[in-house]
């Protein structure tokens, strides 16, 4: 049954249930959304993944955890709860086992799931007048000649993205953003509103700062644009792998 949505290679993120976060091996908590890929579809309700990575650490997550699970596929998204039930070692991969505990079914929130990428990306902090003129949804909000910053986008989303760059803006704060999507022949300019919902120093590089930020009053056919591109991407990926 579950083969008839999903297949191999599906990749799939992993969200703790509310309320029942777990702790790694190494007490670590373990309260993110993980990536991974579906490795084997092994009965109707038992799914065998890769184990998800971080960087190159691999997260070993917890017997009995239980997690929301969203498939990621051709045909759109598919979510559904499961608990984890294995973890092993086979021919030197990792693997993960997970029992479904709720029905398969169409997920629509697309602009939640983020695509890796490194786009160029412009960023400032907004004027006071042009957080006004956002915040009344007006459509002549962004005030010219005004000294930007470079940096890069990481991942992105419908729903946001994250940057990498030496500028560290404020949580809470409101910034202009843009960068350029390409679309089979077409290149369009995206100049967009986002709150920084998150940000840290790189240990690794200091100086540089990772920003989570959600976009603010974007428009629904702005958003659309940007999922289909996301969808578009990963296609061309699959095709590769």
């Amino acid at each position: 049954m579950l083969n008839k949505f999903i297949r191999e290679g599906d990749r799939v993120e992993l969200t703790p249930v509310e309320g029942k976060v777990r702790l790694a091996d190494d007490g670590t908590e373990l309260s993110k959304t993980y990536s991974t890929k579906i490795s084997d579809i092994t009965s109707d309700d038992t799914l065998e993944l890769l184990m998800p990575m971080e960087k190159t650490k691999l997260i070993l997550l917890p017997i009995d955890a239980e997690y929301n699970v969203v498939v990621y596929t051709d045909a759109g998204l598919y979510q559904c709860f499961a608990k984890v039930i294995d973890r092993y070692k086979s021919e030197g991969m990792f693997f993960l086992a997970i029992e479904l505990t709720s029905n398969l079914r169409k997920y629509q929130r697309r602009e939640y799931f983020r695509f890796s990428c490194a786009l160029e990306m412009c960023a400032r902090n907004l004027e006071e007048e042009e957080i006004n003129a956002v915040e009344k949804k007006s459509k002549i909000w962004l005030q010219p000649n005004r000294p930007i910053k470079r940096s890069v986008v990481v991942d992105i989303s419908g729903g946001g993205l994250r940057f990498m760059s030496n500028q560290k803006y404020e949580v809470g704060s409101m910034i202009y953003c843009s960068y350029n999507l390409v679309r089979g022949t077409e290149r369009k300019q995206y100049e967009l509103v986002g709150k920084v919902l998150d940000v840290r120093e790189i240990e690794s590089r200091p100086g540089t700062f990772e920003h989570r930020v959600q976009y603010y009053n974007i428009d629904e056919g702005t958003r659309e644009e940007i999922i289909q591109f996301i969808f578009e991407e990963e296609r061309k990926v699959r095709r590769k792998s």
